[in-house]
């Protein structure tokens, strides 16, 4: 390598640079995964969308623990104040019942009953390890490092908007009050990411940190994406664990 590629390659990228290579991510987003691609052309059965619905609450129920981690190891009290919304968000508050149970909402809409979505009963362990390790991150990582990892946000609304334009014509059987979880996400997504934005644009300065926020931004896809290999295994291929015992 000459000297010349090997100091181009320590001079950090601009801002503008680093938040397009951020953005490059996208392709590795859990919507290009075949189990979406199925879900968002209307050509999953209704158990497994019973299974993705059932198996997402445990990720949403975890998503308010995981800021909370956040936020415990967070001295800066401005970005507290900020990021501080985010849980209010799901776990609700007076006049707002918030995200988790607009998801529940979405279970009973889609024939899972209250119960049993509560009880995780259908959550894959595959599933559970993977969000489990991502919890594991936010409370053990600086948390700079754990909220720039929420940036898969930067892709969400795109997801949230074809849901709410396709479903009710590919699903017709789900209940309108299911999609009112999508419909909060798409300006509370949106301005979520701007936040998480800024937190990363600000902290990580040099080349070496920048490419290991990548990193970071790529386990957390890993963690998504892994999530719908698991369910692809279980209500696609219908093997789901333990099924040739």
């Amino acid at each position: 390598m000459s000297a010349e590629k090997k100091i181009s390659e320590q001079i950090p990228w601009t801002r503008e640079e680093f938040e397009q290579k951020l953005r490059d991510k996208e392709k590795y987003y859990h919507i290009h995964h075949e189990f979406h691609i199925l879900m968002n052309t209307g050509k999953l059965d209704k158990p497994a969308i019973q299974g993705w619905v059932a198996n997402r609450f445990y990720y949403q129920t975890t998503i308010p623990i995981k800021d909370a981690a956040i936020m415990a190891n967070c001295p800066d009290r401005d970005a507290r104040r900020k990021w501080v919304q985010r849980i209010i968000d799901h776990d609700g508050e007076e006049g707002d019942d918030g995200g988790i149970e607009a998801w529940l909402q979405l279970a009973e809409a889609v024939g899972l009953t209250r119960e049993e979505t509560l009880s995780y009963e259908h959550v894959l362990p595959g599933v559970r390890f993977a969000i489990d390790a991502y919890l594991n991150f936010a409370r053990r990582a600086p948390w700079q490092e754990a909220a720039s990892s929420s940036l898969t946000e930067l892709f969400a609304p795109k997801i949230h908007q074809k849901r709410l334009d396709k479903w009710p014509e590919y699903y017709p059987w789900i209940g309108e009050k299911g999609y009112s979880y999508f419909r909060k996400r798409l300006s509370e997504a949106r301005r979520d990411v701007q936040h998480g934005l800024d937190i990363t644009l600000d902290y990580y300065k040099t080349r070496e940190e920048q490419e290991r926020m990548l990193g970071i931004l790529q386990f957390k896809l890993d963690i998504l994406w892994t999530m719908l290999d698991c369910m692809w295994m279980a209500y696609i291929e219908n093997k789901p664990p333990y099924h040739n015992c």
